[in-house]
């Protein structure tokens, strides 16, 4: 005897997710989507609920992803994809899914602070520690272990083009200071040429 699935439009899944729905459909064309999912029409594509809260129990993951610039968005994009596949393999709930482009200085992020005040988060996952920030990162854990949450890095290794755009955002600041606005950009990146030659 069939079963019937019980099912929810991608769309409305994608909403609930926090998940733009071309996002959500690119997953889906490219097979990694991280819940099980049929086209049952030319436009429909219905996500299995219940296969979805068969793993409700091991807590929601939220998957955050960051690069510095905007010349790094297709890197920001690899970098979801390969949270989300890792979700996936692993049978994982994703409840949230955020990336941005912002420096890992920068302590006002608007997508990792709406990752981490979601309470259906349980797991925060990044591919790199520094994704989650540059500095504190063990407070941000100790905060996330305290309320019985935690947090998942798959890759220990830090990202070092993204270290130097933000060794040049900070010695730019500084420079700005002492020197002024006009020449503080480039003054920095002299200091840090200099700095890797005599390295």
């Amino acid at each position: 005897m069939s079963r019937t699935v019980v099912g929810v439009n991608l769309a409305e899944w994608a909403r609930a997710q926090g998940v733009h729905l071309q996002t959500a459909r690119r997953w889906f064309r490219e097979g990694i989507l991280p819940v099980p999912a049929e086209r049952v029409g030319p436009r429909t594509i219905l996500v299995n609920v219940e296969a979805n809260a068969a793993v409700r129990a091991t807590g929601g993951v939220g998957l955050y992803a960051r690069v510095s610039s905007c010349d790094q968005k297709a890197d920001l994009e690899r970098q979801t994809a390969r949270l989300v596949q890792w979700a996936a393999a692993a049978g994982h709930r994703v409840v949230r899914c955020e990336a941005e482009i912002a420096s890992g200085m920068n302590g006002s992020r608007a997508k990792i602070r709406r990752l981490l005040a979601d309470p259906a988060v349980v797991t925060v996952v990044v591919e790199h520690k520094d994704r989650l920030g540059r500095m504190n990162t063990e407070l941000v854990e100790a905060a996330l272990s305290a309320s019985g949450r935690r947090l998942v890095v798959l890759d220990d290794g830090e990202v070092e083009d993204d270290l130097v755009r933000d060794m040049v955002e900070v010695l730019t600041s500084l420079c700005a200071r002492l020197y002024g606005r006009s020449s503080a950009r480039d003054r920095a990146r002299k200091v840090l040429q200099a700095a890797a030659a005599g390295g």
